[in-house]
C-alpha cells in the first residue's frame, strides 16, 4: 500500500512540475509576442495621414467665390503625435497638419504661400525651415571654449539621423500647385519653445494664394479656439 501512495505520489508530483513547464512556455511566448509588436511599432517608418475635405476639420476657412479651403489641424496632443518616430514637442516644436482643398475648375498656386501662427500676445511665429528643424534636432555640443580661429563648422544636417530625415522631408508640406478638385497636405512645424499654452487664443494665417490668372486671393484666418473648443473626434 506505502509504494503505491509512493508511486502516485510522484506521479502527481511529475505532473505538476510538467503543468508548471507549460504554463511557463505559455507566459514566455505571449511576453515574446508583445515585445515584438513593441519593437516593431517602435520601428514603424511615418506615413503621412490621409487628407480629408479641409471643410470637414473643424478650424477651417473657406472662399466660396475662389472655391479653396484651408484648414489645420495641430498634433499637440500625445495620442496623435504617436505617428512621429522624432519627439518634436521635445525640441520645441509643434506639427500642425495644413490641408488646402481646391473645389474649382483651375488650379490654384501655392508657391509663394506664407503661414503664419500669430500668438494671443501677438507674436508672429514662421513654420520653421527644413535647416531650423536640422540645427534643433542635431542638439550640437556647447564648447564653453571655442577655438580662437574661424574653423569651418560642419553642418548640422550630419547629426540627424536618416530616419529623422526621411521622415521630416516626407511630413512637410511641399506642394506648389492644388490641382482642380482635389487637396494637398502637409505638416508646418512651429517654433513655440518657452510657450506654454501656444495655440490658446492664437491665430492662423496663411497668405500668397494664388489663382490660375496668377491673382492673389484674399488671406486665410482660422482661430485656433475651433479647434480647442471641438469635439474629441478625427474628421
Amino acid at each position: 500500500m506505502k509504494r503505491v501512495l509512493r508511486h502516485l505520489d510522484s506521479r502527481a508530483r511529475m505532473i505538476a512540475i510538467r503543468f508548471a513547464w507549460v504554463v511557463l512556455l505559455s507566459i514566455c511566448c505571449v511576453a515574446a509576442v508583445v515585445l515584438l509588436s513593441i519593437c516593431c511599432v517602435a520601428a514603424r517608418d511615418f506615413v503621412k495621414p490621409a487628407p480629408q475635405p479641409a471643410k470637414t476639420y473643424p478650424a477651417h476657412d473657406s472662399h466660396p467665390t475662389e472655391a479653396i479651403t484651408v484648414a489645420i489641424d495641430p498634433y499637440d496632443m500625445p495620442d496623435k503625435a504617436q505617428i512621429f518616430s522624432v519627439k518634436y514637442q521635445d525640441d520645441g516644436f509643434l506639427p500642425i497638419f495644413l490641408i488646402v482643398t481646391n473645389d474649382g475648375d483651375q488650379p490654384i498656386s501655392l508657391a509663394g504661400m506664407k503661414p503664419q501662427l500669430v500668438t494671443v500676445n501677438r507674436t508672429k511665429l514662421a513654420a520653421a525651415t527644413t535647416d531650423d528643424l536640422y540645427r534643433r534636432l542635431a542638439h550640437p555640443t556647447r564648447r564653453d571654449n571655442p577655438y580662437p580661429l574661424p574653423f569651418p563648422r560642419t553642418k548640422m544636417k550630419g547629426a540627424v539621423s536618416k530616419k529623422a530625415m526621411d521622415e521630416i522631408e516626407s511630413a512637410q508640406f511641399s506642394a506648389k500647385a492644388v490641382e482642380p478638385h482635389t487637396t494637398q497636405s502637409g505638416f508646418l512645424f512651429f517654433d513655440v519653445a518657452g510657450l506654454s499654452t501656444p495655440l490658446a487664443g492664437a491665430q492662423f494665417f496663411l497668405t500668397g494664394v494664388r489663382d490660375a490668372k496668377g491673382n492673389e486671393v484674399m488671406y486665410f484666418e482660422i482661430p485656433l479656439e475651433k479647434y480647442l473648443s471641438a469635439p474629441s473626434s478625427k474628421p
